[in-house]
């Protein structure tokens, strides 16, 4: 997807718009027969159908060429921070954008308090966290089960239902990583066969080429014997010793 005409300050010329996504093109490649696209539009398309989105000819995705001349009057153009819509004013030539983004105080953040699912602006995090969020811990339960306490559940705790959670929430975890310990290691193993099949194959290349090797050498080795050994009229016998 490129970049949404409504965050560019001017007009924006025709040629520079991905026929896909109708937006300012990102990351343009061209295709053999000269159309151009953004990456992440006819990449996609190219691999499922071989052909250009146009449909007017058929090619692979090797055949598509970066446009670096026309991405770099792109990156020329002034453009709106990605957080406008959260009130960011910024404005800034493309190719500045990323550093902006990094730095942008109306980048939206989810709270880090556990159960809290509220999504905030960067400058309002630390505020939020620490002074307003109801899950925001008030300390630890000096009642026995010594889990954190949070703000909301201050004055009905239950060391019971808070070691149950915390019990429940371990398992979630421990069944989350078993599952992904099991894809991880079907991956492995599916890639170790793979590497062994191509290893056997290698193998078997060697001892071949050796076998070729060795052939050679052997009817080198019988040709210089006979050199070595040969006189006038002897060449029968001596073809006939080494068949």
């Amino acid at each position: 997807m490129g970049y949404d005409i409504e965050r560019f300050i001017n007009p924006v010329d025709d040629d520079f718009k991905c026929s896909i996504c109708l937006a300012v093109l990102e990351n343009p490649l061209a295709t053999p027969c000269g159309h151009v696209f953004c990456a992440n539009c006819v990449l996609p398309w190219v691999v499922d159908h071989s052909t250009c989105p146009l449909k007017c000819g058929k090619f692979s995705a090797k055949e598509l060429n970066n446009v670096l001349p026309l991405r770099n009057l792109i990156l020329k153009l002034d453009i709106r921070c990605d957080n406008f819509h959260r009130g960011c004013l910024k404005v800034c030539k493309i190719a500045m954008l990323d550093q902006h983004l990094e730095e942008c105080d109306r980048r939206p953040v989810k709270c880090t308090n556990k159960g809290c699912q509220k999504v905030l602006d960067t400058k309002d995090q630390l505020t939020h966290e620490t002074m307003d969020c109801e899950f925001r811990p008030a300390g630890v339960c000096d009642k026995g089960c010594g889990l954190p306490v949070p703000v909301k559940d201050a004055e009905e705790h239950s060391c019971v239902k808070a070691l149950l959670a915390h019990v429940a929430s371990i398992q979630v975890k421990l069944s989350s990583q078993e599952r992904n310990l099991k894809k991880n290691s079907a991956r492995h193993s599916k890639r170790e066969k793979s590497l062994l099949a191509q290893i056997a194959c290698f193998q078997n290349e060697i001892q071949m080429q050796a076998l070729r090797y060795q052939k050679k050498m052997n009817e080198c080795q019988a040709e210089i014997e006979y050199l070595s050994i040969w006189r006038p009229g002897t060449e029968s016998k001596f073809i006939t010793r080494i068949s």
